[in-house]
């Protein structure tokens, strides 16, 4: 049995995976290689026992080596392999808990929106999302989701947020925390909101060298996004002292 290691950016993601006495039912969406529910299956606590697992992709080619993997740590009998569209091809109780990871925020909006049901109620989701964080936290607060918590993981130079989320009613978010989440005590936060304030800082300048009128109402956007990130940051700063 070929025992397999996660990246840090896929442990945040399991570390989020809920626990509890009762078994659960997990769909990870996009598996590609099948990593993650592979290494799930191979380290289950007591108070995290999986019943039902699918590992779906969009390809038959990802799932060729999901496949592979999960036949090479010996979990083959204990997975299925599914072919569908995002949530599409799947029933609801098999995906009690949702796993949605190294995808662009807009394709989970996609996801969660052409999902086969609309009740959320008592289901999990997990998000890894690599771009558009602001839209995709802005569409979970505007439709009935409460992201509950937020991880931060860096693997290389690259930092990585990891939600936590269930349906239920959300406070508004301010316009810097749609793009860089509400402060938490994560060691990793300021180094978080570094890369935001700079990356603000970069959009607002080259929209003001533009100079042109239809730029005009988005850099006063990211002049607010970019006061209310070094307004966090001083919050954060002033919490670790």
């Amino acid at each position: 049995m070929k025992a397999v290691h996660l990246s840090p950016r896929l442990q945040a993601v399991a570390d989020l995976v809920p626990r509890g006495p009762e078994e659960i039912w997990l769909a990870d969406i996009g598996t590609d290689h099948a990593y993650l529910p592979v290494w799930l299956l191979q380290n289950q606590p007591e108070d995290r026992r999986l019943a039902h697992v699918v590992a779906a992709d969009l390809r038959t080619g990802p799932l060729a080596r999901a496949r592979q993997t999960a036949r090479e740590a010996s979990c083959e009998e204990q997975m299925e392999f599914r072919v569908c569209d995002g949530l599409r091809g799947l029933e609801r109780r098999e995906a009690q808990v949702t796993v949605i990871a190294g995808m662009g925020g807009e394709t989970m909006i996609h996801i969660l929106r052409q999902a086969p049901w609309s009740d959320w109620e008592g289901m999990a989701l997990i998000l890894q999302p690599m771009s558009s964080m602001p839209e995709l936290r802005g569409w979970l607060w505007e439709n009935g989701f409460l992201i509950r918590e937020e991880r931060l993981a860096r693997e290389g130079e690259a930092l990585y947020t990891v939600l936590s989320v269930r349906a239920g009613a959300m406070a508004p978010l301010s316009p810097a925390e749609l793009w860089a989440g509400k402060n938490s005590d994560d060691p990793l936060r300021g180094d978080w909101l570094d890369l935001w304030i700079a990356r603000t800082r970069r959009a607002a300048a080259g929209m003001a060298r533009a100079c042109r009128e239809e730029t005009g109402s988005r850099r006063r956007e990211l002049e607010e996004v970019l006061e209310g990130l070094i307004r966090m940051k001083k919050e954060w700063e002033q919490c670790r002292q």
